[in-house]
């Protein structure tokens, strides 16, 4: 009986948990920032702010909590792809380009909120989130580009470059909505929108890096 209520309060806890990240994610996504209020945090969420020291320590921890579940994903969604060995290099390279899309879509805060922690942490903090997170993605574009150099469809470009390029073409357009607002009369970041947006930074980053054919 004991165990059975072990269990269950288990259950509790980590559901309470997810549930305070979820909504520190929806209050930064909404926003459209990389800092949150916990009182914001207890009203929207229905959980006493009191939970975020029990769980996470103070609002850094819960902020770091935050980083780690969105760029875990991230990590093993890279993993995944560069596991696909039947996969040619360019589907893979356009697959995680939109990939890339939806997960700044998802969370626009992502970018920002990786640079305000490693920033602010102490030096063993950041040196765990660069090797954690920015060092395998690192290795992951020196695979994804090696790959397609040595099949004779890339270009041979820089990966740490790319890796910018990359990056930056999701993270700027996803946190520009002041931009959006006043040149273009909307501050909305619909399905639409970004559905547009994949196509068009796939297709112009691809046509940057497929080899052409010599004259």
């Amino acid at each position: 009986m004991n165990d059975t209520t072990g269990s269950t309060d288990n259950v509790e806890q980590q559901g309470a948990r997810e549930l305070l990240l979820d909504t520190a994610s929806a209050i930064m996504r909404e926003g459209d920032q990389v800092d949150i209020s916990l009182s914001e945090l207890s009203l929207r969420s229905g959980l006493n702010s009191a939970l975020v020291k029990y769980y996470f320590g103070n609002k850094a921890g819960l902020l770091k909590a935050l980083l780690d579940r969105d760029m875990t994903t991230i990590v093993r969604s890279v993993d995944a792809l560069l596991a696909k060995d039947a996969m040619p290099p360019e589907a893979k390279l356009r697959r995680h380009i939109g990939a890339c899309i939806d997960t700044y879509y998802a969370y626009p805060y992502l970018n920002r909120l990786l640079m305000r922690l490693v920033r602010d942490s102490d030096e063993a903090e950041a040196k765990r989130i660069a090797d954690k997170y920015l060092t395998p993605l690192g290795q992951a574009y020196d695979r994804f580009i090696g790959s397609g150099v040595k099949a004779g469809v890339f270009r041979p470009i820089d990966p740490q470059l790319f890796y910018f390029t990359v990056t930056g073409a999701a993270d700027r357009f996803f946190s520009a909505r002041l931009v959006l607002k006043h040149c273009y009369g909307t501050d909305t970041l619909t399905q639409e929108l970004r559905d547009r947006y994949r196509e068009h930074t796939v297709d112009f980053i691809m046509a940057g890096i497929l080899a052409h054919p010599s004259a």
